[in-house]
């Protein structure tokens, strides 16, 4: 597997896009599904690991390489793990701020002792669209949710997401540092090491 110089990103999100590559190093070359096509797969799965490997799938179908996808969102200890897989749709579609708005309407009388929550990333790699042994890989980040957005790096969550060890958030965490930390550098680390990278 260590012979792959390019690999489809099953994501049209710029800024995934540029933060997994910073991850995966100059040897390996993400380019964006948006290449090939602009539709983009129902995520029909009830897990992380079945939507990556469905999105990692049709970018494979879409472009004729392999294909990496990963999935991954925000489970709130009190919201019973939500939004879940359910993250980036979780105000019906409207964007990151109206994501954010409704998570802390959520949990607008809930205490700081019961606001954990993780991010978590599911990387799913195919050789191929029919590929019967996808590389899944899995990262998570153990944080808590703020009572407002703090800090201007980053996206979706970020702004909202305490990071302990850190004493900030996600989002005022520099991108270098975030890259080092996050529940995608877990993943990803985890990714390289199979990859021989």
């Amino acid at each position: 597997m260590n012979t792959l110089d390019q690999l489809v990103l099953a994501s049209h999100n710029a800024g995934k896009l540029k933060e997994l590559q910073a991850m995966l190093g100059a040897r390996v070359t993400l380019r964006s599904v948006g290449e090939f096509s602009q539709v983009e797969p129902e995520e029909t799965g009830l897990s992380f690991v079945e939507n990556a490997i469905l999105k990692a799938r049709n970018a494979a179908r879409l472009s004729g390489l392999p294909a990496l996808a990963d999935d991954s969102g925000l489970a709130v200890d009190a919201l019973g793990g939500a939004p879940g897989i359910y993250s980036a749709r979780y105000a019906d579609g409207q964007g990151d701020a109206a994501n954010n708005a409704k998570l802390l309407a959520a949990l607008a009388d809930v205490p700081d002792a019961a606001r954990g929550a993780q991010f978590v990333c599911v990387l799913a790699l195919v050789r191929h669209a029919d590929d019967p042994l996808p590389i899944l890989c899995e990262g998570l980040w153990q944080g808590r949710i703020l009572h407002q957005a703090r800090g201007d790096h980053g996206f979706g969550y970020d702004p909202l997401f305490w990071v302990p060890e850190r004493d900030c958030s996600s989002a005022e965490l520099a991108p270098a540092d975030k890259n080092q930390i996050s529940h995608r550098a877990r993943a990803m680390a985890l990714l390289r090491q199979r990859l021989g990278l």
